[in-house]
């Protein structure tokens, strides 16, 4: 992925995207498809987000079928489109909807009565199957229904978009932070960004600026003297140390706190809140949900609280309301919302698209460029609910044991850097080479580095030497990478200090501490 650290004095385009999570990437695929010269920008990494700190569901709305219909049937007929064209993003888990016995059985019917009515396939099994499927779950459930629910790789999915958006033309610009939009009378004609990695400034001009910074899309539009009332939901999730599902497990009730158990690659994810922040970038993980969350996953799979817990991280919903009055998170439809400036402020050439889901990424961006259009001289056709994202042309969804089949026999040869993930030292540099970057902490994202149980203990000093090694980094900035990804990692594992993680934890301390004294390497 290019980063342009190259001096630019300007740039122009036919459309500048601001925002880098799943929308904002799914923009700029879907405007380069489209034939338009298209530029994003983002302030941090690609999907460093909310797109990047989800549970990972791709949901088949039945979480919505009730409460939010319009959402649901926004979520099984994109889920049906990505199982094609994102088909090596997802794993067909499948769900599993039940009654505990904290829950009303009689909700059943009117799950069953939205499911239809949303068009989500629903069926209703006996207990006794739904127990031979998941032995884990309570079994003293009352009633049980599948539903075609799968779990998303959401790093995998917007690195997949970003590609086959270069590969289309346009230019993705992460580390660049819009410092201000360039207004000429009523129409906003670019924006004013700098390169968070040179300091550079530079301008880009634009025929349409599309506002897809999600949580953060009421910032941007203050930029430009417009309005968009975008409520930030945090969300907290715990990931557990093994699968103790194997298909993803809902609570049957109204949407509520700790009521989704999904299994993720390796581990399991346990979520989520919704909690009301004023700001998106602060997410304190507070002890109180930590502890609401292990009691809720012991209501599903008893025994809950004796897993290993192993990394807790909060992400913000944007939940657009289009009003001022203040309205309870959970109430906040999750359908998106496209706001074209000119029709409501008389800002022309600027449109925001928020709201909405990973799931539904994909349809908020075609509805954004489809009203790019409009400004561009005509509709022009969209193509990404057919053109599948490379690695997906045989259409062949994620298996699990994928990694593992891929280093089976393992050559002499092949150095395993980190073991939890099984990612070799040849594909470490090869990423570090493609992405062009120094910090560790991206390199997680692109590879799931040091997401195992030892969560970096024993790979990611490797991986700050390889680093070095090979150029990218002088000493002291590989020291200050290293520093850097433990003190980040630190914020999602200290919360949920205790048992097996806690002495996996000390470990860590005593290698970090005790051997390489990182607290005094020279930076």
């Amino acid at each position: 992925m290019a980063t342009q650290n190259t001096s630019m004095s300007s740039l122009e385009a036919d459309v500048l995207v601001i925002g880098g999570g799943s929308t904002g990437v799914g923009v700029a695929r879907d405007a380069a498809l489209r034939g338009f010269s298209t530029v994003l920008v983002e302030r941090r990494d690609l999907a460093d987000g909310t797109t990047g700190r989800f549970h990972g569901l791709l949901h088949s709305g039945g979480r919505y079928a009730v409460k939010d219909p319009s959402a649901a049937r926004e979520c099984i007929a994109e889920n049906r489109i990505l199982r094609v064209t994102a088909a090596d993003c997802v794993e067909d888990t499948g769900g599993l909807f039940v009654s505990t016995p904290w829950d009303d059985p009689e909700y059943g019917d009117l799950f069953l009565e939205g499911c239809k009515a949303t068009g989500v396939p629903a069926e209703e099994i006996p207990v006794a199957e739904a127990l031979r499927r998941e032995p884990r779950v309570n079994p003293d459930i009352r009633r049980a229904f599948l539903v075609p629910d799968a779990a998303l790789d959401p790093w995998k999915l917007v690195w997949g978009c970003a590609r086959s958006a270069e590969e289309h033309g346009a230019r993705i610009l992460p580390y660049h932070k819009v410092l201000g939009l360039e207004v000429d009378g009523d129409r906003v004609v670019g924006a004013h960004v700098r390169s968070e990695r040179s300091g550079e400034e530079f301008a880009i001009r634009a025929t349409v600026v599309v506002n897809a910074a999600g949580a953060w899309a009421g910032q941007i539009a203050k930029l430009a003297h417009c309005t968009v009332n975008v409520r930030a939901g945090m969300g907290l999730m715990i990931a557990m140390n093994h699968r103790l599902v194997h298909t993803c497990v809902n609570r049957c009730k109204r949407p509520a706190d700790g009521d989704i158990l999904l299994p993720l690659r390796t581990a399991c994810v346990i979520g989520t809140t919704d909690v009301f922040v004023p700001d998106p970038d602060e997410t304190e993980i507070r002890q109180a949900d930590i502890d609401l969350l292990l009691d809720e996953g012991e209501k599903l799979v008893p025994g809950f609280r004796q897993a290993r817990a192993l990394h807790a991280w909060a992400g913000v919903r944007p939940l657009f309301e289009d009003t001022t009055e203040v309205a309870e998170t959970r109430d906040v439809t999750r359908s998106h919302a496209l706001l074209d400036h000119s029709a409501r402020e008389g800002v022309a050439g600027f449109l925001t698209i928020t709201g909405g889901k990973t799931t539904t990424f994909r349809l908020m961006a075609e509805a954004a460029v489809d009203a790019a259009c409009e400004q561009l001289g005509g509709l022009r056709p969209c193509s990404t609910a057919d053109v599948p994202l490379a690695g997906s042309e045989s259409h062949t969804l994620y298996q699990i044991g994928h990694r593992l089949a891929a280093r089976e026999p393992v050559p002499q040869s092949e150095e395993i850097i980190c073991e939890c993930e099984l990612i070799t030292r040849g594909r470490l540099e090869d990423t570090i080479k493609q992405s062009d970057t120094t910090s560790l902490d991206d390199i997680r994202r692109l590879l799931r580095l040091a997401m195992g149980p030892c969560q970096g203990g024993f790979c990611i000093y490797r991986a700050a030497g390889i680093l070095h090694q090979g150029g990218n980094v002088d000493r002291e900035g590989a020291n200050r990478t290293l520093l850097d990804f433990l003190e980040e990692r630190w914020k999602g594992v200290h919360p949920i200090l205790h048992g097996d993680q806690l002495r996996q934890a000390r470990l860590d301390d005593w290698i970090f501490q005790g051997i390489l004294d990182v607290e005094h390497l020279p930076v």
